[in-house]
């Protein structure tokens, strides 16, 4: 995946800066010389701003900017291999029933069905990735956002901190996540909504329960993912330096893991080649918010290099193609932005192909993120999957997309 190559970037120039090119490899400086490559242009405007400066830029957004303040009822489930998940609840709000400045009405059903929303986030973010539709569905409905093993506040498996470090697969991820709905969404229906890892995580559970699907899901979206094959995969580079990419990644991630005191502390000395990297692979617009433009910087910069070493095996392996058509009885979004280098929205249209049923958004001008570059987009096309669900009344009302406050402030 694409921000594992900031990793290596920083690993690398560590690594030189010290003058011990061997702890990271010559495959090492290979990936860190084409990642570099990608980053040109913002590494070399970066460079012509004093340090200090752009520390102080940095603190000053992240101030400015309260992204993923949002919380919401705590609580754990325990994955089948004993990590502790760690979820929030957002219940439906029985006074205002979602009710906010500047509203747009939904219409739907008259008896809005008891629905819980289970949001699943990507690799190497967390919960919080979701902060503006959070916000906007606040109070309206009932929500469940939670973090991935390993990733935000959830725990890390025993099979990966033990002497083995065995990585982490997407059927693993499945079995977690029906861990988190049996917690926190034990009866009701519910509509699934996964980003990128998180819609492979959906796929996965599909796999390993689609009694559940059949039984309790009413909707489902799948933002940014893809079924299978990403190995294929450019990620926006020249074709021979994807070639290197691919061959050499798997082993360079597995010893930067092993040495992630080391690489953390690469990652800190090169962090504005690193946040320039996280924007070319997160968004696509020239006029993302610079605030979350850092937020989402925080959030993958915040993932230690050992779990993003433990879980990118995982992606090369993920086929989960036949696992979608559990989900052909129920409505469906399929959205990505066109732009999107890490799942490209062609993995988006297959994923639509095999369900000709559901609703295909390409968002244009949009990256990865595009839930956090085009926010009120994805907000829009998941607040109609729920009204296609009879999951809100016929008045009900979603917030401003962007808002932050807290419930009572």
């Amino acid at each position: 995946m694409s921000y594992i190559c900031g990793g290596a970037v920083a690993a690398g120039w560590t690594d030189a800066a010290t003058g011990n090119w061997r702890r990271a490899g010559v495959a090492g400086a290979a990936i860190g010389v084409i990642a570099a490559g990608a980053a040109a242009g913002v590494a070399i405007e970066r460079m012509t701003v004093g340090r200090g400066m752009r520390r102080k830029a940095r603190l000053a957004l992240d101030a400015s900017g309260p992204y993923g303040a949002l919380r919401g009822t705590p609580g754990r489930g325990v994955a089948d291999v004993r990590p502790a998940l760690y979820f929030e609840t957002d219940e439906v709000d029985p006074e205002t029933g979602g009710a906010a400045p500047r509203r747009r009405r939904l219409f739907g059903r008259k008896s809005p069905a008891p629905v819980t929303v289970v949001f699943s986030h990507g690799y190497c973010l967390n919960q919080d990735s979701w902060h503006f539709q959070r916000a906007a569905l606040r109070g309206l409905i009932r929500t469940v956002h939670w973090d991935q093993r390993s990733h935000g506040r959830s725990g890390r498996g025993a099979a990966q901190t033990g002497p083995e470090g065995v990585p982490v697969s997407i059927d693993q991820l499945g079995r977690d996540l029906k861990a988190v709905v049996d917690e926190a969404a034990p009866e009701g229906p519910l509509v699934l909504v996964g980003h990128s890892m998180g819609g492979m995580t959906l796929m996965a559970l599909a796999a390993a329960y689609p009694e559940l699907i059949r039984e309790r899901v009413v909707g489902a979206a799948f933002v940014g993912t893809s079924a299978g094959g990403l190995g294929e995969v450019n990620y926006g580079l020249p074709v021979a330096g994807v070639n290197v990419v691919r061959r050499v990644l798997p082993g360079v991630l597995k010893a930067l893991g092993s040495q992630a005191e080391l690489v953390e502390r690469g990652r800190r000395a090169t962090a504005d080649l690193f946040a320039g990297l996280i924007k070319r692979y997160s968004f696509s617009s020239r006029e993302v918010d610079p605030a979350v433009a850092r937020f989402a910087e925080r959030m993958i910069e915040g993932t230690p290099i050992d779990v993003v070493a433990e879980f990118y095996p995982a992606f090369a392996e993920h086929d989960k193609a036949a696992a979608l058509d559990v989900f052909r009885e129920v409505p469906v979004l399929v959205l990505a932005g066109d732009r999107d280098l890490v799942t490209p929205s062609s993995h988006s249209e297959a994923i639509a192909d095999l369900l000709p049923d559901g609703e295909l958004v390409i968002v244009p001008d949009a990256g990865h993120l595009v839930m956090l570059e085009h926010p009120e987009v994805v907000t829009d096309r998941l607040a109609d999957l729920l009204v296609r669900v009879g999951a809100v009344p016929a008045a009900a009302n979603v917030g401003t997309y962007g808002s932050t406050a807290q419930p009572g402030g």
